[in-house]
């Protein structure tokens, strides 16, 4: 029997004002917890891209596949800047969400 290992993933492009700070905010919640994660960063640079991902815009959290804000797959995926209703999540919020998705 084999464990999954649980993946972070930041999906972004450069040029999002937000890609930044919620990276940095992804890292930190990460560095707090007591497990190993797998994370990567995916630079979302071609609408062909966006459209294989079907990206939600950026910057993006998957955690194990599930999004930050359970926000669906567009129908038609674009680079597009993402808007966080609240602002971007605390790295508390980062944190907890990653806890209640591992396996």
């Amino acid at each position: 029997m084999t464990l999954e290992k649980n993946n972070v993933q930041v999906q972004h492009f450069v040029g999002c004002p937000n890609s930044g700070e919620m990276i940095k905010r992804v890292k930190e919640a990460i560095n707090q917890l007591q497990f190993e994660i797998e994370y990567e960063e995916i630079l979302v640079d071609t609408p062909e891209l966006a459209r294989q991902l079907n990206f939600r815009g950026s910057p993006t959290v998957l955690v194990n596949g599930n999004d930050l804000e359970n926000l669906p797959e567009p129908q038609e995926a674009n680079l597009a800047c993402r808007y966080y209703r609240n602002g971007l999540p605390t790295v508390e919020g980062i944190k907890n969400f990653i806890m209640q998705k591992v396996n």
